[in-house]
């Protein structure tokens, strides 16, 4: 006999002979290897003490014991004969069990169903007990799984090293709608994660429907062995009562219906729709659900709080909702502003989303469909939405490609509805998962075609960037850079900061090349990553004399999945961008640099240089020699009153954390002020405090210009103008000798990372463009000195 068995047996003879002699009568308990459904003896105080515990999670938890069994467990607790007392506990517990565990001497799991009705409840969880009979004093914990709560869908990111082959490990659509129940356990305090070693005791299981109706869930235990025979799975069929709809009123500030965003939680902070069994148009990587007015949310019966909103620019506010059983529901909601850029002729787009890849699932689905990035757009008040078609998904995701904006059949409504309004949404590429990813993701808007010329698949792509780009200019295509970060970081958070960075990733990197050619690359992206590392290329950049313009961008759900918009560029228009003619203007108006960008929680208008604002291609104020200028703007931003708890760990978080972008960083201290700078050559050269309340304000600088320069405002990290840029004399900006050098020293350090993965045929050319760059950055040098 081994010493934990022993140990067992020692326990077991212990507690028998506590029993019999426990007020001088005998009891029948099962003191061998209990019987499921049996009273399994025990010493009365660890058990008392182990039951009361359960008892508080369950109350915690929202699912108390009904009080004449609160009272018949009140009586047990003062019983003083041991036996009636443990006899009278596990009675009253065992008619809530759900599972019973036996665990043997050797440590093998069996189970059964309890004596606990299998009710479950449709969109909602169910807390039922599971009793353990543990013969090994085993300590480990104890765990349930069921393949009916395994994921609906296997997530992109798990197979995106083989992006091109979705037959390996695929979710089929029947196989997803087994997938119906959510399974988890109740190990947080007042109960541990592990057994306690009695020799009975009772755990938590929490049980999830998605369904109405009967459905059947097999649950397999596990201490770390299963048991022999499947004597350790047991099936139960639940009969899962249908939950209500809530009708949803939403109106916009303007009193029209409109989309909101709602993110539904329960008293246990668990978030409904439960997010693993979300069904098209919800999203399950996201805690939120963006509903139509009119449309309903299916809740089971309980109390409920809602954060609802629509985007940064609107106040997000909460409320509470109350869903009586069986009793018709609805919920009212009316939207607030706190600011509407387009009454100052700024339309907000994000230029970098995904409707496959990354947190999307792969199967069952390659992605999601239009209507649903739609719904994503509407729900957080995006003008203008790119969904941008890449590696994950390509060959599924290409069908929705036109060349025109996307017209939504079912939502085709009245003027003044919100179907006849915007968002502008258009299906492009961003070349990402293609041979030339290595040289950094190109983001390709506008296009008329979206296949490489002689290419058949992906992997048939130019193995670098500048052919790529040529083949979209020539048909009218916008290109940039995205996510421009990345395989840029250096040791610093100075901006700009002149180390050299590895690039050797998918950033902004191959951009220094380009950029030195005339009209081929339009613009560079961040506002997802860290602003110090996604600008500093584009201020060097800037102070050689280039013109691209910086947007905002999200890359959802790639670099973020919480809601697209997080990175936004607002765009000056004189209209709203209505239909493809409305997007072309916003597209052109963007390439041009009539925008500002950031996270929306600060806005900076009319930046115009002597009473002038900058319109057309050219952004360029001339003079005819150094002179002091006047620079002017509207401006607002918001932050809350005072600081919370949430809002101080984004204050004090290195700028290493997300998030990289918010307005919190700016706060001074626990004020409401934040500064709003003047950046001349890439230098703040003045700063003013403002009050982030928002209410639009007007500021004024003057500055002396003494050379070609480019001069922009930013709120950092929160927002930042687009430059405007001063020529004096008609000299060209020349504004930095380091910047200039450490561009030069950027295009070696990139051609070394890059020339390895360049195909062969394809070298000698590449060589030729990044030996134009070198010439180029040597002559801005020559002409720096």
């Amino acid at each position: 006999m081994s010493e934990n068995q022993w140990m067992c047996l020692t326990r077991r003879e212990l507690g028998k002979r506590a029993l019999l002699t426990a007020g001088g009568a005998a009891l029948s308990v099962q003191t061998g290897l209990p019987l499921l459904g049996s009273v399994i003896a025990v010493d009365p105080q660890p058990l008392i003490a182990q039951v009361k515990r359960v008892v508080s999670a369950l109350t915690f938890i929202g699912e108390p014991l009904p009080a004449e069994d609160m009272q018949a467990l009140g009586t047990a607790f003062s019983d003083p004969d041991a036996a009636s007392c443990i006899t009278k506990i596990q009675q009253v517990l065992d008619r809530h069990v759900l599972i019973e565990v036996q665990i043997s001497p050797e440590s093998r799991l069996s189970v059964a169903a309890g004596s606990a009705a299998p009710v479950l409840y449709e969109q909602g969880w169910h807390s039922f007990l599971v009793k353990v009979g543990n013969q090994s004093a085993e300590t480990s914990a104890l765990t349930f799984r069921s393949p009916q709560a395994e994921p609906m869908g296997r997530r992109s990111e798990e197979a995106i090293v083989s992006v091109h082959d979705f037959t390996n490990g695929a979710v089929d659509e029947v196989m997803a709608r087994d997938r119906w129940a959510g399974v988890s356990t109740w190990d947080k305090p007042p109960l541990s994660s592990t057994l306690s070693g009695l020799p009975v005791e009772y755990r938590i299981i929490q049980i999830y429907s998605r369904d109405s109706g009967k459905r059947e869930a097999a649950f397999e235990a596990s201490t770390g062995e299963q048991d022999l025979g499947f004597r350790s799975t047991v099936p139960i069929v639940f009969d899962c009562l249908p939950s209500q709809d809530v009708t949803l009123n939403v109106r916009d500030e303007d009193g029209r219906p409109t989309t909101a965003s709602f993110l539904i939680v329960d008293s246990l902070g668990r978030v409904y729709p439960t997010q693993s069994k979300r069904l098209f148009p919800d999203l399950w990587f996201e805690r939120q659900v963006y509903r139509r007015d009119g449309e309903t949310l299916r809740l089971p019966h309980g109390k409920y709080t809602i954060e609802h909103g629509r985007g940064p620019e609107y106040l997000r506010q909460q409320s509470s909702l109350d869903v009586a059983h069986q009793k018709p529901s609805s919920f009212q909601l009316s939207l607030e502003r706190w600011i509407k850029p387009s009454v100052f002729g700024y339309y907000s787009g994000d230029t970098h989303i995904h409707a496959a890849g990354c947190s999307h699932y792969e199967s069952p689905s390659e992605g999601v469909i239009p209507e649903v990035m739609l719904r994503q757009l509407q729900g957080e008040a995006l003008d203008v939405g790119d969904v941008l078609t890449w590696g994950p998904g390509y060959y599924y995701q290409s069908q929705f490609f036109s060349g025109h904006i996307y017209h939504s059949n079912e939502h085709q409504g009245a003027p003044g509805s919100e179907s006849a309004s915007r968002p502008l949404m258009r299906y492009d590429v961003e070349v990402s998962g293609f041979p030339s990813s290595h040289c950094g993701h190109l983001v390709l808007l506008r296009l008329q075609d979206q296949h490489f010329p002689n290419t058949k698949t992906l992997d048939e792509w130019p193995s670098w960037n500048i052919p790529i780009v040529k083949w979209a200019k020539a048909q009218g295509a916008v290109v940039g850079y995205a996510h421009s970060a990345v395989g840029l970081a250096v040791d610093s958070i100075e901006l700009p900061n002149y180390l050299m960075p590895r690039f050797d990733d998918c950033g902004a990197n191959e951009y220094l090349v380009d950029i030195t050619y005339p009209n081929l690359v339009d613009f560079i992206s961040g506002c997802d990553l860290w602003p110090f590392v996604e600008m500093n290329i584009w201020y060097h950049t800037l102070s050689c004399g280039f013109r691209a313009t910086f947007v905002g961008e999200t890359d959802f759900p790639c670099i973020t999945d919480r809601c697209v918009g997080g990175g936004r560029s607002y765009v000056y228009l004189p209209q709203a961008p209505l239909a493809d003619d409305g997007y072309a203007a916003w597209i052109e108006s963007m390439k041009n640099g009539h925008l500002y960008f950031g996270d929306g929680r600060s806005h900076i208008f009319d930046f115009s240089i002597n009473s002038v604002m900058m319109q057309g291609a050219n952004r360029q104020l001339e003079l005819n020699s150094p002179s002091r200028v006047t620079v002017t703007a509207r401006i607002c931003a918001r932050l809350e009153e005072t600081v919370s708890d949430d809002t101080k760990k984004i204050h004090e978080a290195s700028p290493w954390n997300k998030p990289e972008w918010h307005l919190e960083r700016a706060r001074i201290g626990s004020t409401r002020t934040v500064h709003i700078e003047l950046i001349v050559n890439g230098v703040p050269v003045q700063k003013q405090p403002i009050e982030s309340d928002g209410s639009v304000r007007s500021i004024t600088f003057e500055a002396e210009i003494t050379r070609s320069s480019w001069v922009a405002l930013r709120i950092y990290p929160s927002s930042h103008t687009n430059p405007i840029f001063v020529v004096v004399g008609g000299s060209p900006i020349r504004a930095s000798i380091k910047s200039a050098e450490w561009c030069r020293h950027a295009v070696d350090v990139c051609w070394q990372q890059k020339e390895r993965r360049i195909r062969g045929g394809e070298l000698e050319a590449a060589r030729a463009a990044y030996d134009h760059a070198r010439t180029a950055y040597d002559q801005i040098i020559a002409e720096c000195r």
